[in-house]
């Protein structure tokens, strides 16, 4: 995890941690724990943890403020945890915020959020006086590939290029198991140890689960052996159900069908038609004209079929039904040439 508290300087008065990964800000709330404990050599910092939501406890912030506002005995500082920020409400949002203004010399709060954007008043008082950190890796692979490059300049182990590029991958969408993963190879090397492929391979583990557009790009671009793969790490790895990956694929050849016979011709006119953000709706664009009228509608008649066929018109497993699927559309996908 990154560093965030200044080397030889006092904290900042308040730091907000926020992500839709529960593992992640859950990581990166630890080491910045860690890190603040870290400045009171003698253990005796105070530090006081609000709201867990693994036990559904109702926020108080009265106490909490109140922590806020109580010097620390025998130390000099005190580190106020709120684990779900997310669960205050307007009311406590504004009372916290008027905190923020003008917050304790001796106090930093901590607050953690999971699970979309934190109030923008919430975040900007923090920013003020402190640090939003944001935990979110990203949604493509080079995005992702930064994250934990990033991430593994602090850790205890080196990885060449191909090791970082298949820990990456191999990851997926659950990034945060890199910690774990990292803490085994450091374990089992030594710190300071530069790894490759065949040292690494052994302690990955199963492959995570990947964002649904690995699915629909290896699709579109007729490759079934990696469109099968990818399917079943979203079935596996993602805990993904079927009829979540139908719905993503219903998605998928909705916008097609939306853009086939439209006037469309370029990113912008596409996103007015589909709904979507810019550049999915180019390649919504490009897809649809790549495959025509007559491959759409055979394509959305496997979508139906299937559809029926997971809500019990066929005995087969449902896993079954969904990679018969992906396997009939990527083969009706032109097949792109792989890039040099």
């Amino acid at each position: 995890m990154s560093a965030h508290v200044p080397a030889g300087g006092p904290p900042r008065r308040a730091y907000l941690v926020h992500g839709d990964d529960a593992g992640l800000v859950s990581q990166e709330l630890s080491a910045l724990t860690d890190e603040l404990r870290a400045l009171d050599p003698d253990g005796l910092g105070v530090v006081e943890e609000y709201g867990d939501p693994g036990r559904d406890e109702a926020v108080e912030l009265g106490e909490i403020l109140n922590a806020c506002r109580t010097a620390p005995f025998f130390a000099a500082l005190r580190v106020v945890v709120v684990r779900d920020a997310k669960g205050l409400d307007t009311e406590q949002q504004k009372e916290l915020v008027a905190y923020l203004a003008d917050p304790v010399e001796t106090t930093v709060l901590v607050l953690a959020s999971t699970g979309g954007r934190p109030p923008k008043r919430l975040v900007d008082a923090v920013g003020n006086v402190g640090v939003v950190i944001a935990t979110a890796p990203g949604t493509n692979m080079r995005d992702r590939s930064k994250w934990v490059t990033d991430h593994l300049r602090g850790a205890g182990v080196r990885l060449d290029a191909a090791a970082a590029t298949l820990l990456t991958t191999h990851l997926g969408e659950d990034l945060s198991r890199l910690e774990g993963i990292v803490g085994t190879l450091g374990a089992a090397y030594g710190d300071g140890s530069l790894l490759g492929v065949e040292e690494i391979e052994p302690f990955l583990g199963e492959a995570g689960g990947v964002a649904p557009w690995d699915l629909t790009d290896a699709i579109d671009g007729g490759d079934m052996t990696k469109a099968i793969t990818v399917l079943h790490r979203m079935l596996d790895g993602g805990e993904r159900h079927p009829l979540q990956i139908l719905a993503t694929l219903h998605r998928h050849y909705g916008a097609m069908l939306r853009l086939d016979g439209e006037t469309a011709t370029d990113e912008q006119s596409a996103a007015a038609a589909t709904g979507l953000g810019p550049y999915p709706a180019k390649k919504a664009l490009q897809q649809s004209r790549r495959l025509g009228h007559d491959k759409l509608v055979a394509m959305t008649t496997l979508l139906a079929d299937a559809d029926l066929d997971l809500r019990g018109r066929i005995g087969w497993p449902p896993e079954l039904v969904v990679e018969v699927l992906v396997g009939r559309l990527a083969r009706l996908s032109p097949r792109t040439r792989a890039r040099r």
